[in-house]
């Protein structure tokens, strides 16, 4: 039976290439999906390993919240050139390194177009050369050497290809948002510096500030600190371990250049995507830590023989308070906590997609089967007739999907390399840059993709090999030997009832019952999709007889002819168009998400952004809060109100919330609907949403703690409750009191109204210009800002139907696979159209007309599914979804996709079928 098998399937190779199609797509988009996903790990792995030392010691309390910029610390939140000393004199450390870092720094091409990629951060560290967990050094010079002076950078060499820049250039960068505007405007030679008095005696422990000239004579004792920038004369007396440098040299007041003196790669694999930029640790200390001799870290390098923890607690013995000494694999394990989030969506995300694939390719199988089956009924009463049991006939029939399985997993496993690719390069173009070297077919990837192939081919292919058990002997005999198929009777009474089970779960999520509406709703919503399919062939039926009437009026004798063939079989015709009917329904039903989406939005900008303009950063980065000084001096700017955004924990609370800064010109501009209390805020006072009051079980007279990394804890009394809105955070602060508590002003966004009468077109052609000298800032007014809403909406929309366009791919490959198989049963049918008088042409006209006929039914029932879930959907997510979008537009345009896909999937059928032969055909048993 198994010579017999394979000769079937290499007898006709054509068919054999069509069936497994659908394998090779679904199986390749899930190899794909694994192999990307695993690359995504290997990267993120890669970059948390490979940057990461034995031991960190930094500010304390910073594991769960990140600043949301490198350096919001104030200037006593800094480790010191002594703590580093105290460090490396411990028996368990062997390096002891200070690092300054900073993620605000933003470089600029020639053009002054940003170089990094979508959100991908910009990280900004200083050149040490401190060996990671795995005693490898992290970064790789790979042209030119490493910086020396304030104004020399070194950047990776990804960005440097990006950006247009060799070593020698001069590099535009926009300056920290952070950085004083006293820094900003320093004149190159730094100015007057304090001299210390000749003959001066400085105590033990005295450190030096910036700039201090030591004259001649004066006694420098043992554990002073010189600060970099310190000049200590000849005869000056520095103790070991003291170190002077240049003096500072000014910057201009938002954008500055440095000279690029080389290139280099990250030995721990790709960055995804993130710029990095190597300073020389005073210039990284003039931007990153205002000028001051002081680190964000000291990176820690364990001695041989001691263990982490053993370096981490010997470490927190010499550190003062506020500090902490953390372990390699500490600081790994908060890194692939934060990032853990993000890969879990985008693997489940992408999964979905790999499971509606595999489902609609499970339809083709089925589909393709049950047409081989039933053409080859005297065949099989052959075998019956010479003796083979219903057994055999059944294992050869699963024999054959299992050899087709086969061969398609194995072709779709490289087809999979290649979708990992270009997934890759979908991803690049939002700044999630993935190595093309990490994307590579893992042992688990392969046999998942085997096994998965082998399991869904022979599930498709049980029925039918069932079916082909059940041939009988005699048939062989008959002149004209058909498989009788049941009536539909008994499917239409049984998908009903699972019609119906749907409509309750999906009536349970829109009336409100426990647990989460939408997931009721999903619920009925798999439901009800796996039912029409099955039921396919009852529902479409009218769409079928409609199509026929209208084909027959319009092309006559063909198109009568297209609908009769469509009726003919209706489980065929069904379970072709089932396909179609999965992939249209998910696009519709997420093209009414995305309309609510953007039909919410502009109410929501319309109702909450009260104020004429907003200024706001492209690349969700802070800026510098001198944009707004000179904003706010624009002739016709009537009221400016700024925000500053930083991350905190709520004493008593793991979960982290956004803390915003606001100014008294917030309440001016914002005029928000309040449960209780005020929004008016001033001293240590906050205002909260309701969201967030009932996070941290917040009421009007709670005193509650924020810890923000690098600042004083904020104790606080909420003085009000307002309803949850778009235009500010959780807990709601004056900005005032962010900047007591010693974080470093920046603004978020800025909201500015105009005066009464005056041309708001001439305003914002103002703030244009101001706005110019920084690029990553746009000033927009509500239909702009609305309008840039929606596109990030319609980039993720986009990706989306990305996706979802390889599940109707695989449709169509099935309409191609059923029209081939369907011609080829009827050869003998078309044979005597031919010689009755049917035209080629018409021939051609008619197997088009069929597979539009297909197609519209496959479209009309997606879509009409596809809206009910997607209006159901909106409903149970009012609260976020507050207007109903329905996408009237794209309705249509699928519509019209569908009967173009109908004409393509038609060509090579409708091509085969005019150059049959006459005669040969009518001679065809």
């Amino acid at each position: 039976m198994f010579r017999l098998t394979w000769r079937n399937l290499l007898a006709r190779k054509m068919r054999l290439l069509m069936s497994a199609l659908a394998i090779i797509l679904g199986v390749g988009f899930l190899a794909g999906v694994l192999t990307f996903s695993g690359g995504l790990s290997s990267t993120f792995d890669g970059i948390s390993t490979g940057s990461t030392p034995d031991g960190v010691a930094r500010v304390a309390d910073s594991s769960n919240v990140q600043p949301t910029q490198g350096d919001t610390s104030s200037s006593d939140r800094v480790l010191r050139p002594k703590h580093v000393r105290r460090l490396e004199a411990l028996p368990e450390v062997a390096q002891a390194d200070g690092s300054v870092e900073g993620v605000s720094l933003t470089i600029l091409d020639p053009d002054g177009k940003l170089v990094g990629l979508g959100g991908a951060p910009t990280i900004a560290f200083n050149y040490t050369d401190t060996p990671n967990m795995l005693g490898e050094q992290p970064l790789e010079l790979e042209d030119g050497r490493w910086p020396t002076e304030d104004k020399e950078i070194v950047l990776d060499v990804a960005s440097a290809e990006r950006a247009g820049y060799e070593v020698g250039d001069t590099v535009q960068a926009i300056l920290p948002a952070s950085l004083r505007p006293d820094q900003r405007e320093r004149s190159g030679d730094g100015g007057e510096a304090p001299e210390v008095p000749e003959g001066a005696e400085l105590p033990e422990g005295a450190e030096l500030p910036e700039g201090v000239e030591v004259p001649e004579g004066a006694e420098v004792p043992e554990g002073a600190e010189v600060s970099e920038g310190a000049e200590v004369p000849e005869g000056a007396e520095r103790p070991e371990g003291s170190e002077g440098a240049s003096q500072p040299t000014g910057v201009p007041t938002l954008q500055t250049e440095f000279e690029l003196v080389g290139t280099m790669n990250f030995a721990g694999g790709g960055v995804a995507g993130a710029t990095l930029v190597v300073f020389d640790t005073h210039g990284a200390q003039q931007l990153f830590v205002g000028g001051g001799n002081g680190f964000t870290t000291i990176q820690l390098t364990a001695a041989e023989g001691v263990t982490q923890e053993e370096l981490a607690e010997a470490a927190g013995r010499v550190l003062p308070p506020g500090f902490e000494a953390v372990t390699g694999d500490a600081v790994v394990e908060e890194l692939d906590s934060a990032v853990g989030e993000l890969l879990g969506f985008i693997t489940v995300f992408l999964g979905v997609f790999a499971v509606i694939a595999v489902i609609v390719g499970g339809f083709i199988i089925a589909n393709t089967f049950s047409i081989l089956v039933a053409q080859r009924v005297r065949e099989l009463a052959l075998l019956r007739a010479l003796g083979a049991s219903r057994r055999q006939v059944r294992r050869s029939v699963l024999l054959e999907a299992a050899l087709m399985a086969l061969i398609g997993s194995t072709i779709g496993l490289f087809v999979g390399l290649g979708l990992a690719r270009a997934l890759a390069a979908l991803f690049g173009e939002f700044g999630l840059v993935i190595d093309g070297s990490v994307l590579n077919l893992s042992p688990t990837t392969i046999a998942a993709a085997y096994a998965i192939g082998l399991v869904v081919t022979m599930v498709s292919a049980f029925l039918p090999a069932r079916r082909a058990a059940r041939v009988a002997p005699v048939a062989a005999m008959r002149e004209d030997p058909t498989m009788t198929e049941r009536g539909l009777r008994r499917r239409t009474v049984v998908g009903t009832i699972f019609l119906v089970i749907g409509a309750g779960f999906a009536a349970a999520g829109a009336t409100g019952a426990p647990g989460n509406d939408a997931l009721w709703i999903g619920v009925g919503a798999v439901i009800w999709v796996l039912t029409v399919a099955a039921i396919s062939a009852v529902l479409g039926r009218p769409v079928l007889a409609a199509c026929r009437a209208v084909f027959a009026k319009v092309f006559g004798t063909p198109g009568r002819l297209a609908g009769d063939n469509a009726i003919r079989n209706p489980r065929r015709t069904g379970a072709t168009a089932s396909a179609l009917m999965i992939g249209l329904t998910l696009v519709s039903a997420v093209g009414v998400l995305a309309a609510s989406m953007s039909a919410t939005l502009d109410d929501v900008v319309d109702e909450e952004f009260t104020s004429d303009f907003l200024v706001q950063s492209s690349v969700f980065q802070p800026f510098s809060t001198t944009l707004g000084d000179r904003m706010s001096k624009v002739d016709g700017v009537e009221r400016l109100s700024r925000q500053q955004l930083s991350g905190a924990n709520v004493k008593g609370f793991d979960d982290i919330e956004y803390i915003f800064g606001v100014d008294r010109a917030f309440a001016e501009i914002y005029d928000l609907p309040m449960v209780e209390g005020t929004q008016q805020i001033s001293g240590r006072t906050a205002f909260v949403t309701e969201q967030a009051a009932e996070d941290f079980q917040l009421e009007v007279g709670s005193k509650v703690e924020l810890r923000i990394p690098g600042v004083d804890p904020l104790k606080v009394e909420v003085v009000g409750i307002a309803e949850d809105s778009n235009v500010t955070g959780g807990i709601n602060i004056p900005l005032s009191l962010l900047e007591q508590a010693g974080a470093s002003r920046v603004d978020y966004s800025l909201s500015i109204n105009t005066e009464p009468g005056a041309d708001k077109a001439a305003v914002k052609k103002e703030l244009d210009k101001i706005a110019e000298d920084l690029p990553i800032v746009a000033v927009q007014d509500k239909e702009e800002f609305a309008e840039t809403l929606k596109g990030q909406v319609n980039q993720l929309l986009y990706i989306v139907y990305g996706l979802l366009a390889l599940s109707v791919v695989i449709a169509i490959i099935g309409i191609v696979n059923t029209l081939s198989l369907s011609v080829i049963e009827r050869t003998r049918e078309i044979g005597l159209l031919r010689a009755v008088g049917l035209s080629r042409r018409r021939l051609r006209r008619m197997i088009t007309l069929e597979s539009v006929t297909i197609s519209l039914m496959g479209a009309v029932l997606g879509l009409a599914l596809g809206v009910t879930i997607g209006v159901l959907l909106q409903r149970s997510l009012s609260e976020d979804l507050t207007a109903l979008g329905l996408p009237w537009g794209s309705l249509g345009l699928f519509l019209l996709v569908a009967v173009v896909f109908g004409v393509l999937a038609a060509i090579i059928p409708a091509v085969r079928a005019s150059r049959m032969k006459v005669l040969e055909a009518i001679a065809t048993e």
